[in-house]
């Protein structure tokens, strides 16, 4: 009886290691920091193909400079991106990873609400005047939000260690100041249409002295 048990538990032990191995994939990491585990199809002519991880009967081909490397299923690893000034890659293989880490870890954590908190109260006091000019103030916004400052909070920061990379910081800092133009860009928008709501619901009642509007 303990014979057949132990048995028993050997299969469904190796059944679980079995089923584990065969679902474990191949991961594509692309220059733009994303990653996407799927099995790798073909790598010829001059391209990657996997299937589409949200519709499997498709494919998806990626050109061999939008890669950084391929990590297949059994550990081993292909690099396409390579240091070479010509083609403006200026980071190493080790700094661009850290580039692309910090891309990474601006696109889950930095949430740009100030930009877009500004945006919408820009956008509605310019919408609200019900003037030509109203679009300026918010879209002036967007535009200077990509200048200012970007302030990593650690709490955004996968390893604590790679706030002392460049790279890193570059690259957290490219998405970030890509966020805050989206989403002052919408805060602007939804601020505008929201001011000149406003604006032809009370503009009757605005003082003479600033009112701006035509009857």
């Amino acid at each position: 009886m303990l014979k057949k048990i132990y048995v028993s538990f050997l299969l469904i032990l190796f059944c679980n290691c079995a089923s584990a191995q065969s679902s474990v994939q191949d991961t594509v990491y692309l220059m733009n920091g994303l990653a996407i585990g799927e099995k790798i199809i073909d790598t010829t002519l001059g391209a990657v193909t996997i299937y589409n991880p949200k519709k499997h009967a498709q494919r998806i081909n990626y050109e061999w400079d939008q890669l950084y490397m391929i990590r297949y299923a059994n550990g081993n690893k292909r690099y396409y991106y390579r240091q070479d000034s010509l083609l403006n890659n200026v980071f190493t293989r080790d700094e661009m990873w850290l580039y692309m880490k910090g891309e990474n870890d601006a696109r889950k954590g930095f949430k740009a609400r100030g930009a877009l908190v500004t945006g919408i109260a820009l956008g509605f006091v310019g919408g609200a005047t019900g003037t030509f000019w109203g679009p300026v103030a918010p879209f002036s916004f967007m535009a200077l939000s990509g200048v200012t400052k970007i302030k990593i909070k650690a709490e955004t920061i996968s390893n604590p260690a790679w706030i002392d990379s460049d790279a890193y910081i570059l690259g957290y800092e490219r998405v970030a100041r890509q966020k805050r133009k989206v989403k002052s860009l919408l805060g602007g928008g939804i601020g505008l249409v929201a001011g000149y709501l406003f604006f032809a619901a009370l503009h009757n009642s605005y003082p003479q002295s600033i009112y701006s509007g035509s009857k």
